[in-house]
């Protein structure tokens, strides 16, 4: 599968927006990377970040369940883990369930969730998608959110059908 550079350009600023990143314990170097590009690409939008390290991907569900019920003002939640396929089928259950679970909970609470879970067949894989640069699945998180969150604002702001997004 072909990587394709994220553009960061001409993003709309997304001032006080509240967004949550979740993390995976699992891998750090690779998560931490993918964190990086990702909290400084929302702090320069504008958003206020906060960040939880969890012990595992199969726990972003529940954490996401738990923010959404405390925080009503978050405006989005980013899920960063990899998840290295094995000998065994872990990594389908944890894979589907996750994706499965994330996006029923963000339909039924208005919230987005980006689910940035990458699923690899190595390791390698991984750290080609959360190098320093422009291919950084952290930053592709960010723009989801922020561009969710823009779009978001502007349609909850109108209250009825006259807006024009052209």
């Amino acid at each position: 599968m072909a990587m394709v550079p994220v553009n960061t350009s001409n993003l709309p600023l997304v001032l006080n927006a509240r967004v949550a990143i979740l993390l995976s314990k699992w891998y750090p170097d690779i998560v931490r990377s993918m964190h990086a590009k990702c909290e400084q690409l929302l702090i320069d939008c504008g958003a206020t970040v906060e960040s939880h390290v969890l012990p595992g991907t199969f726990e972003f569900p529940y954490a996401a369940q738990l923010l959404i019920d405390l925080d009503t003002e978050i405006e989005a939640i980013i899920c960063l883990s990899a998840v290295v396929k094995g000998e065994t089928y872990h990594f389908e259950m944890i894979v589907d369930a996750c994706a499965q679970q994330l996006m029923n909970l963000s339909a039924m609470s208005n919230v987005p969730i980006i689910n940035e879970i990458l699923p690899v067949s190595d390791i390698e894989q991984a750290k080609a998608r959360s190098g320093d640069d422009e291919y950084n699945k952290g930053l592709e998180a960010a723009v989801a959110a922020i561009e969710l969150i823009d779009w978001t604002r502007k349609v909850t702001s109108f209250p009825d059908d006259t807006v024009d997004f052209h």
